[in-house]
């Protein structure tokens, strides 16, 4: 199907500020967010992300230490909007950008607070794209030399071994 700057991609309707209406949507009906759980003040049920794990807060984002860590990438943050956006054709300009901002501030934190080597953004759109979570959300990982991170499996961690990263980040996005 051909582009049409006024429909989008695949015939979608164009919606003010140029977003794709939200015709892209996976989520189940009766959804309940854990991300808009966290970005409202509460915890996830077991092991899932829970307040403590919450680096920064502002008006229209939130940015916490991730429930799941990579082997050689312990720490990773995740930034979200405090509104729920599924996936990036949904999520207005101005959010995305105070998301990527807010990213850009976890990552300078990263390198101060784990002296990580680099730092990487990874974000994932609908099923096919490796999204699992019906929340916009940006990955911010903490980066290593030969740490091999597209090639390894993720693992849940306890919030006790979160506890550690997560005040090292609030002391380095706060100091």
């Amino acid at each position: 199907m051909m582009h049409n700057p006024r429909r989008g991609v695949a015939g979608q309707r164009r919606v003010k500020g140029g977003r794709v209406a939200a015709s892209f949507s996976h989520q189940p009906e009766g959804y309940v967010c854990p991300f808009c759980r966290v970005a409202t003040g509460h915890d996830n049920e077991g092991d899932w992300t829970k307040q403590a794990d919450v680096v920064w807060h502002d008006a229209v984002v939130t940015a916490f230490v991730n429930a799941t860590f990579w082997p050689a990438n312990p720490g990773p943050v995740i930034v979200i909007p405090n509104a729920h956006y599924e996936n990036v054709y949904d999520v207005p300009d101005d959010v995305l950008v105070a998301v990527q901002v807010a990213g850009k501030r976890v990552a300078t934190a990263l390198k101060a607070a784990y002296g990580c080597e680099g730092t990487s953004f990874r974000q994932h759109n609908e099923p096919a794209g490796s999204q699992d979570t019906w929340h916009y959300h940006l990955h911010v990982f903490p980066r290593y030399l030969g740490d091999d991170l597209y090639l390894t499996r993720k693992q849940r961690v306890t919030p006790a071994e979160r506890a550690p990263y997560a005040e090292k980040l609030r002391a380095a996005l706060n100091g």
